[in-house]
């Protein structure tokens, strides 16, 4: 790691204790990561850039990542709750143990089977009473499996609904049903990012979510989907559609937009976020 600091002429280090105590914290691998961003091409970079900048960016993306996993919490505990809600008016208790319940195409067995082994591992007391007193396990009730399943396999469920089940649900966040199914299967990907503490801020999404209707969520008002921009207004977006967090979510996009505005120093940063120039004035950001 020392070697990696001396040897790199073009990248200024004013302090080589501070960084080799640095890298030893966080891994040269992952550092290079937030490298790309100031490098003109592989290995080299641009004249002037120091150390110190590039680990401004893993700070920067850090509290970033803080602030989307925020979001995903508060989101997915509400698609928990609409899902199980309606599932359950709908179908009874038990109904997503049948495969009768969803489309003809979902790969039912393997998706119950999915939601069986996580209700065996967890060691939630109320899976443990459930288990102990009542013959229907290993199958839950809806209100109890929605809270264990992985939320991928909540996904994989919206995704193999009946059209019926899922324009329900997507009405509540006022989108389509299949750009919700999008939706879900990206910030599924978002979380698995951010639990894996890997680099969100100049990303290219290799998962695209779909974006609502209306010009807004189309160029120049939104560059492109594939870039962090787009997931931060589909946050923003989708808990305004929810009454109980839409203090929570006005405050939130104020902290984002407080962080935002000092980007890292890296050439095109709000570029390299999918932002256009004027993006705090974007019409969903400011409603």
């Amino acid at each position: 790691m020392v070697s990696f600091v001396t040897a790199t002429d073009s990248l200024v280090v004013n302090d080589g204790i501070a960084a080799q105590a640095f890298l030893a914290h966080i891994n040269y691998y992952r550092f290079s990561g937030y490298c790309l961003a100031f490098e003109k091409q592989h290995h080299t970079f641009r004249e002037g850039v120091t150390f110190e900048q590039v680990r401004a960016s893993y700070e920067f993306d850090l509290a970033l990542r803080d602030l989307v996993t925020e979001a995903l919490e508060v989101l997915e505990v509400d698609f928990r709750t609409a899902i199980a809600y309606h599932f359950g008016q709908e179908h009874g208790a038990f109904g997503h143990v049948d495969p009768g319940e969803f489309f003809h195409t979902f790969d039912h067995g393997e998706w119950i089977e999915q939601l069986r082994g996580e209700a065996d591992r967890s060691k939630e007391s109320f899976i443990e009473h459930f288990r102990e007193t009542y013959a229907d396990y290993p199958d839950l009730p809806i209100w109890i499996a929605t809270e264990v399943i992985s939320f991928g396999a909540l996904s994989k469920m919206y995704k193999g609904m009946v059209r019926k089940d899922q324009r329900i649900i997507a009405q509540r966040y006022s989108v389509q049903p299949t750009d919700l199914i999008a939706i879900f299967h990206h910030l599924v990907y978002v979380r698995n990012l951010c639990a894996h503490h890997s680099r969100l801020w100049d990303r290219l999404w290799a998962i695209k979510p779909s974006v609502p209707r209306g010009q807004a969520w189309q160029p120049p008002h939104l560059p492109s989907n594939d870039r962090l921009f787009a997931t931060l207004l589909l946050l923003y977006y989708l808990m305004r559609t929810c009454p109980a967090i839409r203090t929570f979510a006005v405050s939130w996009r104020d902290r984002v937009t407080a962080h935002i505005v000092n980007p890292p120093a890296a050439p095109d940063a709000l570029l390299s976020m999918g932002m256009p120039v004027n993006w705090k004035e974007h019409q969903v950001w400011t409603s």
